[in-house]
């Protein structure tokens, strides 16, 4: 992941966040090793579903992990844009609903 989206050392303040607490991210990493692995969806499905709520969110370093780890895990490139391209949907989706409490204002 290039520093044109956060800069790739600011995952290293996660070495002062164990310090702190790292039972607790301990327990996280923990957490998201069992999620992700294979159950009643293959690692494919979830890696897709990780990209595509990665999007909702937002979060650049997740964009960029779950992507390569959707490709690792058999994902071809449609499927990966497919995925994005349902999380756009679902994205606009809630601003349009959100956009009722903008027309009920008009009233």
């Amino acid at each position: 992941m290039g520093d044109h989206f956060y800069s790739t050392d600011g995952l290293l303040s996660m070495g002062k966040f164990a310090e702190v607490k790292g039972d607790l991210l301990g327990a996280f990493a923990a957490f998201n090793q069992k999620v992700f692995e294979e159950g009643a969806l293959p690692s494919k499905t979830k890696e897709l579903i990780a990209l595509a709520c990665a999007h909702i969110t937002q979060c650049p370093y997740c964009i960029d992990g779950h992507t390569r780890k959707a490709k690792d895990a058999g994902a071809t490139n449609e499927e990966i844009a497919e995925a994005i391209m349902v999380a756009v949907a679902l994205n606009a989706g809630a601003s349009m609903a959100h956009s009722c409490i903008a027309m009920k204002a008009l009233e």
